[in-house]
C-alpha cells in the first residue's frame, strides 16, 4: 500500500511539472484573474459548484446549470480564464454586443441574458475594495465600468448598456494574498446591475474581461 501512494504521489508530481512546463511554453497561462469581489459570474458559479460538488463542481444557481449545459464544467474550473490574447485595447472593436461576459466560445454560456445569475449585494456611493485574482501577478490597467439606469438584465448584454466612462480605474494596484486590491467608490445606483471589468496588460495585448452581477441598496 505504501508503495502504491508513494508512485501515485510521483505520478501526480510528474503530471502537475508537465501541466506547468506546458503552460509556461505557452505563454498564456500565467496571467489569468478575475474578480472576485463582487464576484464575477466564473468565479460565482465556481464557488456555487464548489459548495456543492463533493470534490467536483455541481452548481445549484439556474443560471450557472444552464451555463454548465451549454459550455460543459471547465469554464468553471478555468474562471479566471475569460480573455482575449490579442485585445490591446481593442474591446469594443473586437467584442461583439451579447458577449461581452464570455467573449471566447469557450465562455459564451455565461453570456445568457438571466436575471437570477448569483449576485452580490451593495450599498449605492459607498466606498468598496474590489479583490482580483492574481494568478501571477502582470501591470496593467483596470477599468470598471456598471450599467445604465434602466438596464434590463434579462435582455443581453450590449455596450450601449454601459456607462460610457468607467467609475473607476486604476494601473497597477497593490497585491495581497494572491489578490490585487483597491478601494474605489460605487456608483449612485439602485437595484440590480452589472459590473463590467476591463484588465488591459501593459506588458502584452491580452486582456480579460468579468461580469458581476450585483444589486445596489440605500
Amino acid at each position: 500500500m505504501r508503495h502504491k501512494r508513494t508512485a501515485a504521489s510521483a505520478a501526480a508530481l510528474v503530471t502537475a511539472l508537465v501541466a506547468s512546463t506546458m503552460l509556461a511554453q505557452s505563454g498564456e497561462a500565467l496571467a489569468h484573474g478575475s474578480m472576485t469581489y463582487p464576484s464575477s459570474r466564473t468565479h460565482a458559479c465556481y464557488e456555487d459548484g464548489r459548495a456543492h460538488g463533493n470534490g467536483d463542481l455541481n452548481p445549484t444557481n439556474p443560471a450557472c446549470v444552464q451555463a454548465v449545459a451549454i459550455g460543459g464544467k471547465q469554464p468553471l474550473w478555468d474562471w479566471f480564464g475569460n480573455l482575449i490574447s490579442n485585445a490591446a485595447g481593442r474591446h469594443q472593436q473586437i467584442i461583439p454586443d451579447g458577449h461581452l461576459c464570455g467573449p471566447q466560445v469557450k465562455y459564451d454560456g455565461y453570456n445568457l441574458a438571466r436575471a437570477d445569475w448569483p449576485s452580490t449585494q451593495l450599498r449605492a456611493g459607498a466606498p468598496i475594495t474590489f479583490r482580483y485574482n492574481a494568478w501571477a501577478p502582470h501591470p496593467g490597467t483596470w477599468q470598471q465600468y456598471v450599467t445604465k439606469d434602466g438596464f434590463n438584465p434579462a435582455a443581453p448584454l450590449k455596450w450601449s448598456d454601459l456607462e460610457a466612462q468607467p467609475f473607476d480605474q486604476i494601473t497597477n494596484p497593490p497585491l495581497a494574498g494572491g489578490e490585487y486590491r483597491w478601494n474605489a467608490t460605487l456608483p449612485n445606483k439602485t437595484g440590480r446591475h452589472v459590473i463590467y471589468s476591463i484588465w488591459q496588460r501593459s506588458d502584452s495585448p491580452e486582456a480579460f474581461y468579468s461580469c458581476s452581477d450585483v444589486v445596489f441598496t440605500r
